[in-house]
């Protein structure tokens, strides 16, 4: 399978826009985590969970297919970044403590990957993914967000798409101790700022080459008037799961 690069083309866009996770997520994988001396993170983008990971970790390795979003990538001196595929890396046997992939195992061949994930983990070693599924700006916006999604743009996402919508309950997970939890990420933000998010997506990305349109500036005319001036609450539900092994 040929990997999918959806995010090299805006990677000044994602370095900007996309989210960092809660504390709490963090302090859920590390209670199962027998030591902190080295992690992973695969599909790093520009480095959200690599830099979180750095003060928590002896050492961080962060591998992503993307050259240019490396080069957007949060630099800490224990955070070593690389290009890599997530099915193929230049890793040792039995390197990392922790291994974690943020919003990323459904562009995978996903069974390859876990193959990869049981050489590169040491004996006991933990593999976290997660991901979170479509922004709630609040009940009054909600059908105009949606409808955007799904007919709008709905057509320009890749099929992969479908595994976010349910949370990567299809997606295969065949390690120990198999935890799920949920959490939410909530963000005070200027209608400004929530569409330049929107613009980070990879079916708005393809809307836009191929109409030469840009149809998130047509959506921000319709949440204006409700939005106004003033930030408001978004929440991002997200899902993780957790296993040794």
């Amino acid at each position: 399978m040929q990997p999918l690069d959806r995010f090299s083309g805006h990677a000044d866009l994602y370095a900007q826009y996309r989210i960092d996770y809660p504390t709490d997520l963090y302090e859920f994988i590390l209670q199962f985590v027998n030591n902190r001396h080295i992690a992973w993170d695969c599909a790093t983008g520009n480095g959200q969970v690599a830099g979180t990971l750095a003060d928590l970790f002896t050492q961080v390795e962060a591998t992503d297919m993307s050259e240019k979003q490396l080069a957007e990538a949060v630099q800490k001196p224990t955070i070593r970044y690389q290009l890599s595929t997530a099915e193929h890396t230049p890793f040792a046997d039995h390197t990392f403590d922790l291994i974690t992939v943020a919003q990323a195992i459904h562009w995978f061949d996903i069974q390859a990957f876990h193959q990869e994930v049981r050489r590169v983990a040491k004996p006991g070693g933990v593999i976290a993914e997660w991901g979170y599924g479509l922004v709630q700006p609040g009940p009054d916006l909600a059908p105009i967000l949606i409808d955007f999604y799904r007919n709008r743009i709905g057509p320009y996402w890749d099929p992969q798409r479908k595994h976010i919508d349910h949370a990567y309950e299809s997606l295969p997970f065949p390690f120990a101790d198999a935890q799920r939890e949920r959490f939410t990420a909530t963000r005070t933000w200027s209608l400004e700022r929530f569409l330049n998010y929107l613009r980070t997506w990879s079916a708005v990305r393809q809307y836009i080459h191929e109409n030469e349109a840009d149809p998130v500036t047509d959506l921000g005319e319709q949440l204006k008037q409700t939005w106004g001036n003033e930030e408001r609450e978004v929440r991002f539900p997200i899902f993780l799961r957790v296993g040794k092994v």
